[in-house]
């Protein structure tokens, strides 16, 4: 192989791929490159709760979309060894600030409130649209308007929160927020027990998480992004990462490996807008 070949030839330290079976190594370096600068290792940020995108299998393997995605740009960067991490969803992006880790890969949907703090690659590999879940026999809501005095579920620091934060600061708090840890796995039993009214939830997932279709989505799309991978921003070499990052995710859409993934992982092709 020729990353091995380089990592002999340079006398590097072994990397070793650590994250699956859901374990976490908190001491990983970041960004650690050999004397010659030939291969600099790369500490990736995932999960392990968000079903078919990154998520630990019977077989106690760390896999999902965004894990299987990083592991084919991990084949086309040979100048680059990803190691992948998981950490919980609510302690990515501080990890990204604290240079714990170097890339966050957890779904990440692009927004106002992060670009101004993050550094986002510029080829999205999936597209977003979030919309309103609620149980299946709820006729009453449609909009955001009709939730008012009503628990809304959320997971802090989402791009769904920020949704729903900037609504209650527009409407004088008429939401009631209810947050919950990012592990959390009842959002489907919150609903249908009444304990919240809904939640919001990007338009391929409902499916994920719903596996007796007992909610459904409701009114029309409340935001559209792009899905990409974070960085630390005003970074040089962060920038290098992101542009070859790039350069990698054109190739897997050219060759159609981009398309399979998102096909086999979240059951259609959500990698463009159409």
């Amino acid at each position: 192989m020729k990353k091995s070949v380089l990592l002999l030839a340079s006398s590097v330290l072994v990397l070793t791929l650590a994250g699956c079976g859901g374990s976490k190594d908190n001491n990983a370096e970041p960004a650690s490159a050999d004397s010659a600068g030939k291969v600099t290792k790369i500490v990736v940020g995932t999960g392990t709760q968000f079903p078919q995108v990154c998520f630990i299998d019977e077989n106690g393997k760390l896999t999902g979309f965004d894990v299987e995605l990083i592991r084919e740009i991990d084949k086309r960067l040979d100048e680059y060894e990803f190691d992948i991490q998981t950490l919980e969803f609510t302690n990515l992006l501080l990890s990204l600030e604290t240079n714990k880790i170097d890339l966050v890969a957890h779904e990440m949907e692009k927004n106002p409130e992060r670009e101004e703090k993050y550094l986002f690659n510029k080829e999205p590999y999936a597209h977003w649209r979030n919309k309103i879940v609620v149980a299946k026999d709820n006729n009453s809501v449609q909009t955001l308007d009709d939730l008012k005095g009503k628990k809304v579920l959320t997971t802090a620091t989402s791009a769904q929160a920020t949704i729903l934060e900037n609504y209650n600061k527009e409407n004088d708090n008429a939401l009631e927020i209810v947050y919950q840890n990012g592990g959390a796995n009842d959002t489907v039993q919150q609903v249908t027990s009444g304990r919240v009214e809904a939640f919001l939830a990007a338009d391929f997932t409902l499916s994920l998480v719903d596996s007796k279709q007992e909610l459904k989505t409701v009114g029309p799309a409340l935001s559209e992004a792009d899905i990409l991978f974070m960085f630390r921003k005003n970074d040089p070499e962060q920038q290098k990462l992101s542009d070859r990052v790039d350069e990698a995710i054109k190739e897997l859409k050219a060759d159609g490996t981009l398309g399979k993934l998102s096909s086999e992982w979240l059951g259609d092709d959500f990698t463009s807008e159409e």
